[in-house]
Order: structure tokens, then C-alpha cells, then sequence
């Protein structure tokens, strides 16, 4: 079987990309078939067409399309996404055309069935992992990235995209929260983050400092008020360093009692969780991306059999409203 995989959110330092690079990587170790790379939203000359992201989903694909769907936040909150929701539009219909949709929780998957009306029989909940690359390293590594990127020595991390704002990573509110303990944020930066007093500004890292970084940490702070997964967290974990993170669905079912949850509207306590917790880490969840790269395969198979009549979702009167911004 011959798998066509958009592979160009892999450049991207978000989560997205992350996935992305993720699990073609161990696609191509599982080695069921070939994977060829498209570097753009194509269906051509393969048996089954991958968008690892919602930007590579056709409306009309000659193939059997599965798309990665990792939430549905600009549906659910369309009054704070109002760009990202018309250009979204007609990719949120292409999805619900997919024969099989990968989502990473079963809060996602609640989503896709109640936002979207995708049939459940058409999801699948495949989880995320920590990149080989992420795990505790050694003192002279966290020295390093220290004096190169002139951090503190004790210190809360947040990390994350930091070139657009994102309502629901609510940066500016965490740190404008209570702390006694310095915090740095790592993550590409844009002009607006130069306006966040107070903090230590990395800008983008490399893996390698990235888990330096994790492993020098005293805890993470994760403030999000809506996520479809959450990889900064197991992969903080992965590097032996604790978590605090605030209480939503997804989350509370990735972590499950590995992090120190606090109430949503509550980002002092968030941070009074974080200063107070304590090495040794609970270990990440076990599942790898070996893990999820045979369970996606078994995706591409389902979709390479599915009935060629199959024309997408049922759709609502207003589907054609999904993603524009209310009135």
C-alpha cells in the first residue's frame, strides 16, 4: 500500500509539527508500505492520502483521505478565532468528508462527533508521545543551556509557540499571576512577547537544549483552558521534571494523576501547585510513537477498504456556517 503524507506541517516548531515529524518517523521504521511525501495537499499516484494537519485536507480526494484532527478550538470558540475560522471553513467540511479521522483524545473525538457530526464508527483515538530525542540529561547539558541562554537557577517553564497570540495558551495572564520563583518561556517569538515583563525569553531551541531546558526546571506551568492532547507536559515528565497544569478534559485524560491539576480561573493557585511540587516526576505515559504509528497504519488499511459510495458526514442545515464568525 502506498500512503501519500502532507509532510509539510513538519517543519513547524508547534505541536503540529511535532506529530508531524513524529509519526512519519516511525512510520518509515514500521516499514508496512511505502510513504511517499507530498510537500503539498495532493492525492496523486497513492493508494491512501494523509493530512497529518487540517490545512492538507481536500474537499475532493481521489483517494481514500484520513485527516488528523487536534481539536476543534476555533469551532468551539469562534469569537477568539475569527481569522483562523474563515480560512478554516472549507477544510472543517473537507474533514468531515474523510473516510477515517485520527483524533488524540476522546475529548477530541466528543468534539468531531458533537461539532462536526462525524460518525463515531469514522474516529479514531490514537495518542501522542515524547520524541526519542526528549529525556532527562546529564548536569554539564543543563549548565550549558543555562549560561547560553542566561537562565536562572531554579525556575518555572512554561513552553510553546510565542509568534501569535493564542487565547487559550494564556500566556500574558500567566505571567502576570502570583509567583515567587523566576519563569522562562521557550518557544519562537513574535513582537508581541517582547511586551511580557518579568520573564526569560529563549526564542526557539533545538531538542537537545529543549530537554536541558526541561530538565532544569523546577516544575512546568501549563495554563491552557482548552487543548486537544498537550505534548509539553509528557515530555516534562519524560525529562523528570513535575508538572502543574490547569483542569481539562483532554488533559486530565493524557495525564491521568501523573500532574497537579487546579481549577481553570485559578492561575495563582496554578502557580502556588507548581512552586510546591517535587522531584522525582511520575514517569510519562508508556505509549510511544511506534505505538502510534502501527495503530495508524491500521487506519490506512481501514480506509483503503472503506466503501467507495462513502461521501462524508451527514451534514447540518447551516454547515455551511461551521466556521463563520456568529453575529
Amino acid at each position: 500500500m502506498r500512503i501519500g503524507y502532507d509532510s509539510r506541517p513538519a517543519k513547524d516548531w508547534r505541536g503540529v509539527g511535532r506529530y508531524a515529524r513524529c509519526l512519519l518517523s516511525a512510520l518509515r521504521e514500521l516499514d508496512r508500505g511505502e510513504i511517499t511525501e507530498t510537500h503539498t495537499p495532493s492525492a496523486r499516484r497513492c493508494d491512501v492520502y494523509h493530512a497529518p494537519w487540517i490545512e492538507g485536507a481536500l474537499l475532493r480526494s481521489p483517494v481514500p483521505m484520513v485527516v488528523t484532527l487536534h481539536d476543534l478550538v476555533p469551532l468551539k470558540r469562534r469569537g477568539e478565532y475569527l481569522r483562523s475560522g474563515v480560512r478554516f471553513k472549507l477544510r472543517y467540511l473537507a474533514v468531515q468528508r474523510a473516510v477515517r479521522v485520527i483524533v488524540p483524545t476522546h475529548s477530541v473525538a466528543d468534539d468531531a462527533i458533537n461539532v462536526l457530526e462525524i460518525p463515531a464508527d469514522r474516529i479514531t483515538v490514537i495518542g501522542e508521545a515524547v520524541a526519542p530525542s526528549l529525556h532527562a540529561r546529564p548536569e554539564h547539558e543543563v549548565r550549558a543551556v543555562r549560561e547560553q541562554y542566561a537562565l536562572p537557577d531554579d525556575y518555572l517553564l512554561w513552553v510553546g509557540g510565542l509568534r501569535t497570540p493564542d487565547p487559550r495558551k494564556r500566556v500574558a495572564a500567566l505571567v502576570r499571576a502570583k509567583r515567587t520563583m523566576p519563569l522562562v518561556l521557550v518557544g519562537p517569538l513574535g513582537h508581541w512577547a517582547s511586551e511580557l515583563e518579568g520573564v526569560t525569553l529563549t526564542g526557539a531551541v533545538t531538542d537537545d537544549e529543549l530537554a536541558a531546558i526541561y530538565t532544569g526546571a523546577h516544575a512546568l506551568v501549563f495554563p491552557s483552558d482548552d487543548e486537544g492532547f498537550g505534548l509539553p507536559p509528557i515530555e516534562a515528565l519524560a525529562c523528570g521534571t513535575p508538572v502543574a497544569a490547569c483542569d481539562v478534559p483532554a488533559l486530565r485524560e493524557v495525564l491521568d494523576g501523573r500532574v497537579a491539576l487546579s481549577d481553570v480561573d485559578d492561575l495563582d493557585a496554578l502557580m502556588v501547585n507548581a512552586e510546591s511540587l517535587s522531584r522525582p516526576a511520575p514517569a510519562p505515559p508508556a505509549w510511544t510513537w511506534a505505538d502510534a504509528a502501527a495503530a495508524t497504519w491500521d487506519v490506512y488499511e481501514q480506509a483503503q477498504s472503506a466503501p467507495r459510495h462513502w461521501r462524508g458526514a451527514r451534514r447540518r442545515r447551516d454547515a455551511g456556517q461551521l466556521a463563520t464568525p456568529e453575529a
